[in-house]
């Protein structure tokens, strides 16, 4: 092999030498080496344009796509956002509850049915339905359940709890005790009533309420119609004890409703 890169043949008797090598290249051995060098010329400056090709590409997108900053970055598209305002409080339900009463929403008329011969107690539907039910059971046994509240709205209630709370001379703290406030109270949702004995009608809405036969059937017999007492002993919301208010929770909306005060912590309104 010469340098140019062809074959050779032995060195004739004249002693010349590669015979077939063209004449030209023969006499202008740089333009052999140029054109030995032409196919990698053309190799390295095609990978050299390719090369700046790429650079300026990446020059101009980088100028001409918007840098991300904290402030610009989203979410992915599959997920969502949600912000809850810090209240500096651990449990979820604080924001609806004042002197220890949850906010109830006001059930509106049309969910409405009368409890009593004159149409005036009322409450929801399906609770009215088991509540007549709840009587009529504890007749046969020979009690008489007697409803003294149903639903109440939220201007009646406003007017029991701070028309009476002032003829008393309690401060909000002390009425909480006794009566939520208006927004606050069960009677809202028409799920709640206040019960009493037809025998024993002086322990109305009374402590002592709970030593009649009636508070007796209803703590055995109540919870087969969907009944519960609102407020035992010593219950979570810190109200007072009220024998006399029971709720009912026989449906998937009454219980969802009902039992976030079971979430609360046990706290005691301040005189």
């Amino acid at each position: 092999m010469n340098k140019a890169g062809f074959s050779e043949k032995p060195p004739n008797s004249s002693g010349d030498s590669g015979d077939d090598i063209p004449v030209a290249l023969r006499d202008t051995p740089d333009v052999a080496a140029k054109t030995r060098l032409k196919p990698q010329v053309l190799l390295i400056g095609g990978v050299a344009g390719f090369i700046l090709l790429a650079v300026i590409s990446g020059f101009l997108f980088s100028i001409t796509t918007p840098k991300k900053t904290a402030d610009s970055q989203s979410a992915p598209a599959n997920s969502i956002t949600t912000t809850t305002p810090s209240t500096g409080s651990t449990n979820p339900q604080d924001n609806n509850v004042v002197l220890g009463h949850l906010a109830y929403p006001e059930a509106p008329e049309s969910e409405l049915a009368p409890i009593t011969a004159d149409r005036r107690i009322k409450m929801r539907k399906t609770a009215a339905e088991k509540f007549r039910a709840m009587t009529q059971a504890a007749r046969r046994a020979g009690v008489t359940l007697v409803p003294i509240s149903g639903f109440r709205s939220v201007n009646e209630q406003e007017q029991l709890f701070f028309d009476v709370g002032a003829r008393r001379n309690q401060t909000p703290a002390q009425r909480a005790a006794l009566s939520a406030p208006p927004g606050h109270s069960e009677h809202h949702t028409g799920y709640a009533v206040d019960i009493g004995d037809g025998a024993v009608p002086a322990t109305n809405l009374q402590a002592n309420f709970d030593q009649t036969k009636a508070f007796g059937w209803l703590q055995a017999n109540a919870a087969r119609f969907g009944f519960e007492i609102s407020f035992p002993q010593d219950n979570p919301q810190g109200v007072s004890y009220e024998p006399w208010h029971w709720r009912f929770v026989g449906d998937r909306q009454s219980l969802e409703m009902f039992y976030k005060a079971r979430n609360l912590k046990p706290t005691k309104a301040s005189p």
